[in-house]
């Protein structure tokens, strides 16, 4: 969300980055977002000078009705003086009431006002424009058939769709076995590879109120994602960034506190609304699932590099479980409303001889920090921080790339060296059929 004092200012500036996020649609809401902010603040003004003049209004009928006590003629004065006090109580309670009404209406405006992108973004319409960056680690196609992901997962006895569809309906799963022990084997390692970068690890609440659900992701997002508890302000989390920005809610960090950086484990929640074609199928792109995640506050000089640090952290994470991945730049339409500048790490799927995502990493400036009322504590006052996240691992849909990368041409899949101590020192996983 951004500042009203700079819209006031750049109006056009943020027209223009509307366009540049292809939301023509939303132009009018600057004009209109400006108009009712003029009318707050008259209104605000107004109520302001009619508090400074309530004390000397009350002071003025009190003396007026001493007064009349020992002169009945002023009593007529002092009535109309206690009529003028009550009629401007009246118009008080009127213009606090619009301030109200109107500030609601801001609010609502402005909440799906986009960010302003960063500069280096590059410009597009949807994730078709995105712009590869770098690639890590050759891809290799092997000379030997890989199967569908299920389908290896399946000769270890590891997956279960039809029973998960049974109990809950298409896009769950059951994980058993050595799949099972891989996929927390993956959790582990990715909890311990953040926790050696100085990340403080944690567990975060799973369910958060409306108002956390408000401001940590754009209002569009929300009700394609998220799941609510019936009868209750609480919503599932789709992503651990969301209960752990939350965690800031309403507070002032002390600056020396600077940066902030946690990394949390939890399942994650989605509706994942609408068809998603035959790649997605299976354990790909399902409505639970876990993950390891990463997130950042801190001061606004320093984002960027965080943001550049971040993403590396998911190259080399994935490239010691031999994996090659390459880095996407996410263009102007592509980046959800909060978002500065976010880029994509895909891994290579050698069955399907393409990239598909894995970690999204994104820089979302103060926006959060703005919705959410955190606040740091400097020398110089108080400011907004900045707040970043990045995938560190989601399996099981990480799992593919590891199965697929590491399948051996007899069925059994190879154990990297850095996950074989959370396997049991396991070094081949050997299919069961």
């Amino acid at each position: 969300m951004l500042d009203i004092r700079f819209i006031r200012e750049n109006p056009e500036t943020v027209k223009e980055n509307m366009k540049k996020k292809f939301q023509e649609d939303k132009l009018p809401l600057v004009d209109e977002v400006l108009t009712l902010d003029t009318e707050n603040r008259a209104a605000m003004s107004e109520a302001n000078e009619l508090r400074s003049a309530r004390n000397t209004l009350s002071k003025q009928v009190g003396m007026l009705m001493g007064q009349a006590k020992k002169d009945p003629s002023k009593l007529a004065e002092a009535e109309e003086a206690k009529a003028k006090v009550k009629a401007n109580a009246d118009r008080l309670a009127e213009l606090e009431q619009k301030e109200t009404e109107l500030a609601e209406k801001i609010r609502k405006i402005m909440l799906v006002i986009p960010n302003i992108i960063d500069p280096s973004v590059p410009i597009g319409p949807d994730d078709s424009a995105n712009v590869e960056v770098e690639r890590f680690g050759e891809p290799v196609v092997p000379d030997f058939e890989i199967p569908y992901h299920t389908e290896i997962m399946e000769s270890f006895n590891g997956v279960d769709m039809d029973a998960a569809g049974r109990v809950s309906g298409n896009g769950f799963y059951y994980l058993m076995g050595d799949i099972a022990r891989l996929h927390e084997a993956v959790l582990a390692y990715a909890r311990d590879f953040m926790i050696h970068k100085g990340f403080t690890f944690c567990i975060p609440p799973f369910m958060i109120h409306g108002n956390v659900v408000e401001g940590v992701m754009s209002q569009t997002d929300m009700e394609a994602m998220m799941y609510k508890i019936e009868g209750e302000d609480l919503y599932l989390i789709g992503t651990s960034e969301h209960s752990m920005i939350g965690k800031f809610i309403d507070q002032i960090i002390p600056e020396h506190t600077l940066p902030q950086t946690l990394t949390s484990y939890s399942p994650c929640f989605r509706k994942e609304k609408g068809s998603h074609g035959i790649e997605e199928r299976g354990v790909y792109r399902i409505h639970q699932f876990e993950k390891q995640e990463m997130i950042v506050v801190c001061r606004p000089e320093d984002s960027m590099d965080w943001y550049e640090k971040m993403w590396q952290y998911s190259v080399e994470l994935f490239r010691s479980l031999d994996i090659p991945v390459r880095q996407l730049e996410c263009c102007s339409g592509d980046l959800a409303d909060l978002k500065v500048k976010s880029c994509d790490i895909e891994a290579w799927s050698p069955r399907q001889k393409k990239y598909f995502e894995v970690c999204s990493c994104s820089n979302l400036g103060d926006a959060q920090a703005r919705r959410l009322k955190m606040r740091v504590k400097g020398e110089n006052g108080t400011y907004l921080p900045h707040t970043l996240n990045n995938t560190v691992v989601a399996p099981p849909r990480m799992l593919i790339a590891f199965l697929e990368n590491n399948l051996q041409a007899d069925g059994s899949v190879v154990i990297p060296k850095v996950l074989q101590p959370y396997m049991g020192g396991l070094e081949v996983m050997v299919p069961k059929k």
